[in-house]
Order: structure tokens, then sequence, then C-alpha cells
């Protein structure tokens, strides 16, 4: 499932934010691997310091395994689904692990790409 996840970097967090994605140690140690550096690459920073991004998960609960990991450096404001339920393929068990290749949420990421200013250039 793909959810649109808002979060305000914790004060005080964020260069030892910059510095695990730089170093590419963002996520070390989860089963997620580099999907951290991913979203981080396609975060975006809207004017209020909010950051928002989409995120593919496979957990029961959404972001189960991320949540820990994201919750070192941000307050995680919202996470909800970014599109129905009942189109993802994964989730209505007609092609499990669908959402690693999927296209279901183009339309969304592109509206996000033109909101705000890429996170990681900010």
């Amino acid at each position: 499932m793909r959810y649109l996840v808002t979060a305000r970097v914790k004060a005080g967090c964020l260069t030892a934010l910059r510095s695990a994605i730089r170093t590419g140690s963002l996520g070390a140690g989860s089963v997620a691997g580099d999907e951290y550096l991913h979203d981080m690459a396609r975060a975006r920073e809207l004017p209020d310091g909010r950051v928002i991004w989409v995120e593919t998960c496979f957990c029961p609960t959404p972001l189960a395994e991320e949540r820990a990991y994201w919750e070192e450096y941000f307050d995680l404001l919202g996470v909800k689904d970014a599109h129905a339920r009942s189109r993802c393929r994964d989730e209505n068990g007609t092609e499990p692990w669908a959402c690693c290749d999927c296209d279901c949420t183009e339309r969304l990421e592109r509206r996000l790409a033109a909101r705000g200013k890429a996170f990681h250039e900010s």
C-alpha cells in the first residue's frame, strides 16, 4: 500500500537527518532497505515547514516497520492512504508486492512535485 506521509523535522534533528541522508545510513537495519533514501529524494518541504512524501509499506499497520526510523528525526503529523485500497493489487490480493513497481500514485506524486521545494535541496 502507498501512504501520503506528512511530518515535521524535530527541533535539533535537521543536521543529523541530512547527515544520515548524505551518508546513506538513514533507515540502516530496516527491512525497508533504501526506501528511506528514495522517500527523502522525492520529499517536498512546504512553506510552513511540513515535509510530505509518498511511502510504500507492506505492514498490516501503516509504517509499523518504518515508524521508529522516521520518528528519530520527524514528528509524524499524518499517515493516510495515498489511493483507494480497493484498487491496490497488493492489498486486494491480486498481485503480492505489486506496490514495488506500481504507478498508482504517479498522478499524486506529480502534484506533490509542484508543491513547495525539494526537501533534499532545502
